[in-house]
């Protein structure tokens, strides 16, 4: 495993996380996390990540909101000035606003804010996407070369086609694979409307998030692979970015383990396309 972890780096071999969180636990904001989730009921800083990038040979992440608020933006941002290793911000604004354009030309000062994303996957209207000030919303990110991350469960995957077909210079990654039921084995709908969305070339796809969406204390390496088959199938070699989802991954597996579930699957890749995976295309997608 400890091989596999650890692509060459050859001459484009920047490594980034493209996704982890940082919080100081509130347990009322921070309500999503319940109790079965106790081991990440605590804070999670900077610090505690710095090294587990360093012992895995990464080179930076890239940090999401977890918080809707744009507190949520001060603090991340205020964590990426003082921690030179965290190369993006992906954050939170309200995208229905009427001064949306406002806002965002605000953070467009901010070099390392890089994109946006809303937890449209809690929306008890799952086509909240699909509403007109929300698209109006999104309409606006390019102008300021915003990325946009699709957070949403399999049941929102419908929308996707109608939803960012009008954008078709809007750089857009889908969250963990959209969470599909690898608990359950459910993989057939979830395929179908994949391959529906990677249609779109401007979609780009995190590996990331999977551990949490398996059995936490009795997954195995086979349970993913074909999950991963289906989004390389999609989106290739040139539309998927590694993300660990740390901390949330630790409910189901260390930094190390998440890491070598998709070290093993893609040692046999190319040098090029492991490069690429790993940090090349996070880097073009959120301009690091």
């Amino acid at each position: 495993m400890s091989t596999a972890q650890s692509p060459p780096l050859g001459d484009g071999g920047m490594r980034i996380d493209a996704h982890q969180h940082f919080w100081k636990f509130d347990p009322v904001r921070d309500s999503w996390i319940t109790d079965e989730m106790a081991v990440i009921q605590k804070d999670f800083f900077p610090r505690d990540l710095q090294s587990l990038l360093t012992k895995n040979n990464f080179d930076g992440s890239v940090v999401v909101q977890s918080d809707q608020s744009e507190n949520e933006n001060e603090f991340q941002l205020k964590n990426a000035e003082e921690n030179d290793f965290i190369k993006g911000v992906v954050g939170w604004v309200d995208l229905r606003a009427q001064d949306v354009e406002e806002r965002l030309a605000h953070y467009s000062s901010f070099k390392k804010m890089k994109g946006f994303r809303h937890v449209l996957q809690g929306e008890a209207d799952r086509s909240l996407m699909l509403k007109p000030e929300f698209m109006n919303g999104i309409d606006k990110l390019e102008k300021f070369g915003f990325t946009y991350d699709i957070l949403i469960y399999p049941d929102q995957l419908q929308y996707l086609p109608e939803f960012v077909a009008p954008f078709m210079n809007q750089k857009f990654v889908i969250d963990h694979l959209a969470k599909p039921e690898i608990k359950k084995r459910e993989i057939n709908e979830w395929k179908k409307l994949i391959d529906a969305t990677a249609r779109f070339d401007n979609v780009y796809c995190k590996i990331s998030g999977m551990v949490t969406e398996a059995d936490w204390k009795n997954w195995k390496q086979d349970d993913f692979i074909p999950y991963i088959d289906v989004v390389i199938e999609a989106f290739g070699p040139n539309r998927i970015m590694f993300g660990s989802d740390w901390p949330v991954c630790l409910v189901a597996a260390s930094y190390e383990q998440m890491l070598g579930i998709v070290g093993e699957y893609f040692s046999s890749f190319s040098e090029t396309e492991q490069q690429m995976f790993f940090g090349q295309n996070a880097i073009k997608f959120y301009n690091l």
